[in-house]
């Protein structure tokens, strides 16, 4: 079962078990410069709004009805990042595990291949939360992504339109699938057993689609699955798809005004505010897809085109680096200014 709470989707999996639940937000951020310098991880700048689709029916072409789902704004050149939890989380209790398929205009955003209904493990094809705590973009090396950034569908510039030639489906796709319960429950009593030893508007069909293309590189691991395939309930699984909607679209849908564009990277390193870093020391780590690395960034393929689709793209040089290791996950990326 999936709801939608304060632009949060909660995906709810109580006929296996009653701690098996997900949260899955989209985070504005800073686009970092698509200058192929290695950027650190940028701050989370609020969640970007969710709106149900069916709400809007009488205002929506009939493809994007089909879907089902929600929908959010992004402006075009916006960057975005998903953030994932699940319940528990305290010194007695772990959180319950998930694994997280993701894919952008069903391209695997871990993979670069195709849409499929089922998780693979060679290659891996999905993320497993709570050891991943977010994705950026697009893994194409290990040890790094590229941005998710929003573009226009039909300009060429979206990972689905360069590796499949169509402009098809845009969007961001999401299927997450809990872990067994007595795999979980072994979980809790391998915790109990260290505690113990411690303690000792737009109804026509041509409303244009927005899709996510590969943006600056980002230092960030993908991590490999420690529990085996096998530890996935592939029988129980929710599904979502998150329809992207460009600033007038979601206004003349909605009737809400879009979040204003967030500052650009060089405003808000010129404040002296602070970037990111992830570390997990005992995680293996994946390594990157070929035919997603072999991919042209926006700014590279805008060059191509003779075009320039990033505004304010310069590189910033960056001073202050806080890192969010494995014993602080408690920490999130956000800052207020």
């Amino acid at each position: 079962m999936i709801t939608l709470e304060a632009d949060r989707l909660m995906f709810r999996f109580p006929e296996v078990h009653k701690d098996a639940v997900c949260s899955i937000e989209f985070q504005r951020t800073l686009r970092i410069p698509d200058d192929d310098k290695d950027y650190p991880l940028p701050p989370g700048l609020g969640r970007f709004p969710l709106r149900h689709l069916d709400d809007f029916a009488q205002r929506l072409p009939q493809d994007w009805l089909s879907r089902g789902g929600v929908i959010m704004p992004m402006f075009q050149a916006e960057a975005m990042w998903l953030n994932f939890g699940s319940l528990g989380g305290s010194r007695r209790r772990p959180q319950y595990p998930f694994a997280v398929k993701v894919a952008t205009g069903k391209i695997n955003a871990v993979t670069g291949d195709a849409w499929v209904n089922h998780l693979n493990r060679d290659p891996q094809d999905y993320v497993v939360v709570p050891e991943q705590p977010w994705l950026d973009g697009y893994c194409v090396e290990k040890g790094v992504i590229r941005q998710f950034v929003a573009m226009p569908l039909g300009d060429g510039y979206s990972v689905e339109e360069q590796i499949t030639g169509e402009a098809e489906h845009g969007g961001v796709q999401i299927v997450v699938y809990p872990m067994k319960a007595d795999r979980y429950e072994t979980l809790l009593k391998q915790r109990e057993r260290e505690e113990r030893t411690l303690s000792v508007g737009c109804a026509s069909a041509e409303v244009p689609g927005m899709g996510l293309a590969p943006g600056g590189r980002m230092s960030q691991q993908i991590y490999d699955d420690k529990y085996g395939l096998d530890a996935w309930d592939q029988r129980h699984a929710s599904r979502c798809f998150v329809t992207i909607a460009n600033s007038a679209v979601w206004a003349a849908v909605t009737g809400e005004v879009p979040p204003t564009d967030p500052p650009t990277a060089k405003r808000y390193t010129d404040a002296g505010l602070p970037w990111f870093d992830y570390y997990a020391a005992d995680a293996e780590v994946l390594e990157g897809a070929k035919k997603l690395d072999g991919l042209d960034s926006v700014a590279a393929l805008g060059k191509t085109k003779g075009e320039k689709p990033l505004p304010e793209n310069g590189s910033v040089e960056i001073e202050q680096v806080i890192s969010l290791g494995s014993k602080h996950s408690d920490q999130v990326r956000e800052v207020s200014f």
